[in-house]
């Protein structure tokens, strides 16, 4: 099940030679209940892309959503991106939803 996504945040950085990994601003993880070390699936509304990684922790506030190691590779400093964490239950659940400004700050929160 989606248990939260943060939707069409903008491309901070990418960061080719890093360990692979997406780094979120800790106040969209907070807000979308999304945890640190957690697998999460990208789509990069502007090129197709999909693909899985983990989460690093961000500096709160900052607005930083970036790319690091291979995943670098598949998007652009700039690109919009869906970011979502699941959860394997047999139980139906409310997922977070937090839309962001093109800085990366909420602009809209709501359980879907």
């Amino acid at each position: 099940m989606l248990r939260g996504k943060i939707h069409r945040a903008t491309v901070t950085d990418t960061r080719l030679d890093y360990e692979g990994s997406i780094t979120i601003d800790e106040d969209l993880l907070d807000k979308a209940g999304v945890w640190v070390g957690e697998k999460v699936s990208i789509a990069n509304v502007n090129n197709g892309a999909r693909f899985d990684t983990y989460v690093f922790r961000g500096d709160r506030g900052t607005g930083i959503v970036a790319l690091n190691g291979a995943a670098a590779r598949l998007c652009a400093k700039g690109d919009k991106i869906i970011i979502m964490g699941y959860e394997l239950t047999s139980e139906p659940i409310r997922a977070k939803v937090v839309l962001v400004d093109d800085d990366n700050k909420a602009i809209k929160e709501f359980l879907y």
